[in-house]
């Protein structure tokens, strides 16, 4: 058996109806055929949308195959006790040409009493915003199921709704149960848990190629729904280069921001975790790997210290599971 390296992996191309051109165009991804690309899916362990490993010993083998080839030593010990081989993250780019649907994902208990998979919290990173961009994060006051479905039904659900203006690196962590969508001209990294389940609230009345309008889940999204306004909207982080800088911290992924521009060494002899580390800006390497914007590199648990080496300037995410 190859022993474990930096991973790199096969990106997966997903039109939308919302989607645009900015993964070609400032990500610099080729998506071929498609009219567009709404997503990429960069690293992911959902059935049928598995990753492939495209660099070393192991290209072509997929993610679940090396999960279960190398169990603890690729995800950590109490990782790999606790999701098996279903790798427990999914790392995507979107791009919003078009506002997305209003949506909400159902936390863990509801996703696996109706869908038996886990539910979707999940984080952003604007990596590019057109001028007068925004997002839709909560609701802008308290309510509940009553008020809510006067307003669905009276076509007026966007005013209960926040709507927040945004700009490059700004965050946000959406929690299963909170309604939200992307605005268009927004770019966005996006970390989550490992599910693909989403009830669309309403799609502006939006029809598809063939003239069809997109299923809405009205009644499913009720019971998934928190109808309590967010105590926090946009997560405060610092920008110190050369550091780690703390962005967000949930019980189902931490997330920091590096900017990089001198040799840095990461010791992370007390994480028995893999660490995923996803290229916002820049380029550079990562343990000898090469890594540039758009990229994502998946850094076995194995794999204690490492060198980060800049181009110039070299911005990351850092991701992973606190065990």
């Amino acid at each position: 058996m190859s022993e474990l390296y930096p991973l790199k992996f096969k990106t997966i191309f997903k039109e939308k109806l919302w989607g645009g051109q900015k993964i070609k165009t400032i990500l610099g991804k080729d998506f071929g055929d498609l009219d567009n690309c709404g997503e990429t899916w960069e690293l992911s362990g959902v059935p049928g949308n598995i990753s492939e490993v495209s660099n070393g010993p192991l290209a072509g083998k997929k993610l679940s195959e090396i999960v279960a080839d190398f169990s603890s030593d690729l995800v950590g010990r109490s990782i790999y006790y606790q999701f098996g081989n279903k790798f427990p993250l999914l790392i995507k780019f979107l791009d919003a040409a078009q506002d997305l649907s209003v949506q909400v994902h159902p936390d863990d208990k509801l996703a696996r009493k109706r869908h038996n998979c886990p539910g979707k919290a999940e984080m952003w990173y604007i990596v590019q915003a057109d001028d007068g961009s925004s997002l839709i994060n909560g609701f802008s006051k308290d309510t509940n199921k009553v008020e809510y479905l006067d307003h669905f039904r009276s076509g007026k659900i966007l005013e209960l709704l926040h709507s927040e203006a945004t700009e490059k690196e700004d965050v946000y962590y959406i929690p299963a149960g909170r309604v939200h969508t992307i605005g268009k001209g927004l770019l966005i990294a996006e970390i989550q848990q490992t599910s693909d389940i989403t009830y669309r609230i309403y799609d502006f009345d939006r029809v598809d190629k063939n003239g069809n309008k997109r299923e809405l889940h009205t009644d499913l999204a009720l019971d998934a729904l928190d109808y309590s306004k967010p105590n926090q909207i946009i997560s405060v982080y610092e920008k110190i280069p050369n550091k780690t800088n703390a962005i967000v911290s949930s019980p189902y992924f931490t997330t920091n921001k590096l900017l990089v521009d001198e040799i840095l060494t990461l010791d992370r002899a007390g994480l028995d975790c893999f660490k995923i580390y996803i290229a916002v800006g820049g380029s550079g390497k990562i343990a000898g790997e090469t890594i540039q914007l758009g990229e994502v590199i998946l850094i076995p648990a194995s794999m204690k210290s490492f060198q980060i080496e800049p181009e110039d300037r070299l911005e990351l995410l850092e991701t992973y599971i606190e065990a």
